[in-house]
């Protein structure tokens, strides 16, 4: 595989997979790069689903193999919730602000706030369909903290760590998170390939 389409539009989760991926020897696009693709609806029920129907739909429009995320924030309290709609939590059009402010109001009496990441990376090839998943677990705080990443990110401390996700740096991040733990998954089973 000497090139890889991100099927995403969400430059952060570009520049977060593009600088897990860079010591690769493969050329890494993103949807970007390709203004003609339409914007996939992520409209099934899992976050496998809807990592798959983009990456199958992106492949199939270029031919060159894709790779694509879906994650959710999953809280113990609130059965799971926002889970495969954490983009949307607040609602269609929602800012990243937006879901994290409703996400603390629905937690403000709560003393659970256990709480994992989980992200299914999809990767779709001319040989195949493969699934890698990723957990990083952790809580919810009390209150936002950091301006680095984005998402839920202020307020989720990973197990282990007393800085949330926005607090650490990029490199540290990687290494631990959900998406980091799905893409060095791929990377593995792209060097034993």
């Amino acid at each position: 595989m000497d090139k890889l389409i991100l099927a995403s539009r969400n430059k952060h989760k570009i520049q977060e997979m593009s600088e897990i991926l860079s010591d690769l020897d493969i050329q890494v696009l993103s949807t970007a790069d390709f203004p003609e693709l339409e914007e996939v609806v992520e409209d099934q029920p899992t976050l496998d689903g809807n990592a798959l129907k983009k990456a199958r739909y992106v492949f199939q429009a270029t031919g060159i193999p894709a790779l694509s995320d879906d994650t959710g924030l999953e809280v113990e309290e609130l059965d799971g919730a926002p889970g495969v709609y954490s983009a949307r939590y607040a609602g269609e059009n929602a800012s990243y602000q937006d879901n994290v402010l409703k996400l603390l109001a629905e937690l403000e009496q709560v003393e659970n706030r256990k709480a994992q990441f989980r992200t299914v990376v999809a990767l779709v090839t001319p040989t195949g369909e493969h699934l890698f998943h990723g957990i990083c677990k952790g809580q919810i705080i009390t209150e936002q903290r950091g301006d680095k990443g984005f998402g839920y990110d202020p307020v989720f401390l990973p197990d282990g760590f007393d800085k949330t996700f926005a607090e650490l740096t990029a490199e540290v991040k990687n290494e631990i998170s959900h998406r980091g733990r799905a893409v060095q998954k791929f990377i593995q089973y792209l060097k034993a390939d």
